[in-house]
Formats: structure tokens, C-alpha cells, sequence
């Protein structure tokens, strides 16, 4: 058979290279457009996760210093315009840094940073160095990482050690590159799950001693807080910021009835209406993602060990039940509790085919992995943050982020509902760092003066105008009238 002679460009009739040039041209924005958003933005893995590790290659930001370690540094530009995009939808953390800058509280204050590495992190951390603090920063999740965020911090100077991807031992050593550094010693922490306080009294004791005060956001990290006070090896102050109004009413709930809606679509393309949805935990996680669920038309049951939270899911209208019960019908479960193997093998074993498994805890350990990496099972990764997991007999399960954090692993979240907590976070650092002595050691709740403090800094943004109480009505009430106006121990 002839071979067909092979067709140049400049064969072509000019209709044909205008067609082939668009397509050209429509291709390569294709292509800008997914490197952008696959490899740099907040919700996806990249096409370069199989990489050399970051930790293996060095690199210096325009400055020269090479004290950070991330996945791309020349991504740092695109970086920049997610935090400046992020600060205009963050008034409370805005308006406390122009507001405390010239005062400088934190000034010497030296603090690692264990949390989450996203755009709004960035405005906080910034927000710390204006204020006068030394920073150094480590990724609280091998996932959530934003790799051009953590490339315009490391431009700026900031020693960062974070990329999306990490495995658990990059992770430890990022952690440990933060709390260890020559010249450089810690006496505050900012923590997501307890790992810097963690690291830091096992391997760094004398650092530890150094402490003037943690301040710990997550649910997770708060547990071992109270074990360490209880078990009388926490030797320094700690603040709570989980259990704080502005936190656990605003940034914990809102945000997650937001971004498990994302987390889902963006993950499986899910249609909701219809659709069985177990929830499992009915705080302020689960709340949120059982009213954004059943909002898109889902049925949705709530597994609880808590009789409060039971009945108050009862009398919001869900069907309280155990586990078991349903495992073997709901199409989508979610992990909400903080706990450990809430979701078994065996609750795996039954899940019907096509079952999606996801995490909205802080803790990784709400759904039992690695009971999954067994010969006869077999892993499919059909796409970042995504894995099938085959059984022997075919049926198949859709598990998300590895059972990791999934809103922050594969979608977004509200900058302005992590401006509150982010507030209540720098509020509460200067108040440990300003007021030596004040505390003692043990975990402590953010006085109500200071929640109220952030919540009034957000209030502009809605044009919302608060009604004063008349003297004759504060003294009714036996309030001052600029506040507080709830008791410490209000939640």
C-alpha cells in the first residue's frame, strides 16, 4: 500500500492555517489555564506530584536565602495574586493588622507555625509579621498545602516549609526545620492538631521550657492539650481557640457547610438531589455539612454517641442511627467526628458499589486506611485527591484525600469565614505573649471581651449596625454597656 505523502504547514490553504492556529492558540491557553489551576491552586493535586521532592533540590527566592522549602518557587507571582485576592475578603484580620502594627505587641515574639498553607493562612502570617513576630511555618497537612502560596511566603522571605504531597517523613522534617534553626529559637506556638507541641516536647525539651504560650485551633489538638494538662506534662499557657464562639460558631460551621458541597462536586461531579448521605457527627462539622447536604436534596442520617447532639439532629429533622444500619444503602459517608475508626473495614466491606468516603475531621484517623492497603484490594487513582478502591469481586468504593481533611484537601474555602477565626488566632497570641504571668499552665478559653472584638471588626462588611443598651438597661441586665455581653463560659 502507497504511503500517504506527509501534509506541511505551508501546504495548507490559508482557511486551514487560521483553523489550525486557533486551535493552537485555544490549546496552549487550555494549557496555561490547567497549570494554573492544577499545579497552584488551593483544591487539586498537579501533574508534577511524581517529582523529585523539594526537600532534595535547593532554591533561593530573588533575595538570595534559600531558608525554605517548597515545591516551585518561581510560581511565587501567581501565589501573590491568591493572597491579595484572599485579603479582600478577610476585614477582621485587615483591620486588626493596620490597627496594631504601629504597636507592634508581638515584637521578639518568635512563633512556629503549624497549620494549614492556603491563602488565607498567608494573610494571617503576614498579618504576625507586621505585628512584629518572627515566623517560621510548616504545613499541618500533607494535602491542603497551596504550592504557589507556600512560593510567594518563601519569596517574601517567610521560611516556610511546606508543598502539597508530602509523605509523612517530609512532613516530620519540615516540622522539624521550623522548630529547629540556628540563631533562630521559638517561644510561641500556633498549632492545627497539637504535631509542633507534639515535636517539639519530645525531641526539643529545652525549646519547650522556652514557651510562653500555645495557641491551638483544632479539635484534635485540644484533646492532647487537656491529656498533656491532665497528665501534668503541659508546663506552659494555652489558648483554645476551637472552643471559642467566633470559631466554633462562625468558621467551623459556615465553612463547612460551604466546602463539602465543593469537596464533593469537584472530586466526583456528584448530583446531591436524592441522593443518602451519612453524616457522621452532629458538632459544628457535621451541622454544617448535613444542612448543606440535605439543602441540594439529599436524605441525610446523623450517627451520634453524644444524646445532646442526638436530639438536637432529632429535632432538626434527621434520622438519628447507627452506622450499621445504613452502610449498606447511603450513597456518600462523611467522617466528622475527630475520633478514630469511625468508618471500619468492616463498614467498607458492605458499602455498596460506587460508595464515597470522605473526612471533614481535622484527624486523619476518622476512617480506617490502612486497613485498605491489603493484597486483595486493588488502588486506582483516577484523579488527584481521588482513589477507586477495587474489591475482588468487582464492587468498588470512591475514597477522597486518603481519608485526609477533604475541603481543604480538594476544594476551597471562604476567606472571610477564616478571617474571623484567624482574628480570634493573632488575638490570642498577643494575649499570651503581652501578659506574662497572667496565665498559668493550662488550657484556657479567649476571654468573650475578645470574640465579641472580632465579630464587631467583620460587622462593617454587612452593613450592620449594633443596638446600644441604655444605662438604665445595662444596669437591668448588670452588663457594661460596651461588653461583654456573654459569661466566659457561653459557647
Amino acid at each position: 500500500m502507497a504511503k500517504m505523502p506527509e501534509t506541511t504547514f505551508a501546504d495548507l490553504s490559508l482557511a486551514d492555517k487560521t483553523s489550525v492556529k486557533k486551535s493552537n492558540l485555544e490549546a496552549r491557553r487550555f494549557s496555561d489555564v490547567s497549570t494554573c489551576s492544577f499545579s497552584s491552586a488551593c483544591f487539586t493535586g498537579s501533574s508534577d506530584e511524581d517529582e523529585a521532592s523539594p526537600k532534595d533540590i535547593t532554591q533561593r527566592n530573588s533575595n538570595g536565602s534559600s531558608d525554605f522549602c517548597v515545591k516551585n518557587i518561581g510560581k511565587a507571582g501567581f501565589g501573590r495574586r491568591e493572597i491579595e485576592i484572599a485579603e479582600q475578603e478577610m476585614p477582621g484580620i485587615m483591620t486588626l493588622r493596620k490597627r496594631a502594627m504601629e504597636d507592634k505587641p508581638l515584637k521578639n515574639a518568635n512563633i512556629v507555625g503549624c497549620t494549614h498553607v492556603n491563602a488565607q493562612t498567608a494573610v494571617l502570617i503576614e498579618t504576625l509579621q507586621k505585628l512584629g513576630a518572627s515566623v517560621r511555618w510548616a504545613a499541618c497537612n500533607i494535602y491542603s498545602t497551596q504550592n504557589a502560596v507556600a512560593a510567594a511566603l518563601a519569596e517574601a522571605g517567610v521560611p516556610i516549609y511546606a508543598w502539597r504531597g508530602e509523605t509523612e517523613e517530609e512532613f516530620w522534617w519540615c516540622l522539624d526545620k521550623c522548630i529547629h534553626s540556628e540563631g533562630w529559637q521559638p517561644n510561641m506556638i500556633l498549632d492545627d492538631g497539637g504535631d509542633a507541641t507534639h515535636l517539639m516536647l519530645k525531641k526539643y525539651p529545652d525549646y519547650f521550657k522556652s514557651i510562653k504560650g500555645i495557641v491551638e485551633e483544632s479539635l484534635t489538638g485540644v484533646h492532647r492539650l487537656y491529656q498533656m494538662s491532665k497528665a501534668g506534662k503541659l508546663t506552659v499557657p494555652a489558648i483554645n481557640v476551637n472552643d471559642s464562639v467566633t470559631k466554633n460558631k462562625f468558621d467551623t460551621y459556615y465553612t463547612c457547610r460551604d466546602s463539602i458541597l465543593d469537596s464533593l462536586k469537584r472530586t466526583t461531579d456528584i448530583m446531591f438531589g436524592g441522593k443518602q448521605v451519612v453524616v457522621c457527627g452532629y458538632g459544628d462539622v457535621g451541622k454544617g455539612c448535613a444542612q448543606a447536604l440535605r439543602g441540594q436534596g439529599c436524605i441525610v442520617y446523623i450517627t451520634e454517641v453524644d444524646p445532646i447532639c442526638a436530639l438536637q439532629a432529632a429535632m432538626d429533622g434527621y434520622r438519628v442511627v447507627r452506622l450499621p444500619e445504613v452502610i449498606r444503602n447511603v450513597d456518600v459517608v462523611v467522617t466528622a467526628t475527630g475520633n478514630k475508626n469511625v468508618v471500619t473495614r468492616d463498614h467498607m466491606n458492605r458499602m455498596k458499589n460506587g460508595c464515597i468516603v470522605c473526612n471533614m475531621g481535622h484527624s486523619c484517623s476518622e476512617i480506617d486506611v490502612s486497613s485498605l492497603h491489603t493484597p486483595e484490594l486493588i488502588w486506582e487513582r483516577v484523579r488527584s485527591q481521588v482513589d477507586h478502591i477495587i474489591w475482588p469481586d468487582g464492587k468498588m468504593i470512591i475514597l477522597l484525600a486518603e481519608g485526609r481533611l477533604v475541603n481543604l484537601s480538594c476544594s476551597t474555602i471562604s476567606s472571610f469565614v477564616v478571617s474571623v477565626a484567624s482574628s480570634t488566632q493573632a488575638l490570642a497570641l498577643i494575649e499570651l505573649y503581652s501578659a506574662p504571668g497572667r496565665y498559668k499552665s493550662d488550657v484556657y478559653l479567649l476571654p468573650k471581651k475578645m470574640d465579641e472584638y472580632v465579630a464587631s471588626l467583620h460587622l462593617a462588611t454587612f452593613d450592620a449596625h449594633l443596638t446600644e443598651l441604655t444605662d438604665a438597661q445595662a444596669k437591668f441586665l448588670g452588663l457594661s454597656k460596651a461588653g461583654p455581653f456573654k459569661a466566659n463560659y457561653y459557647r
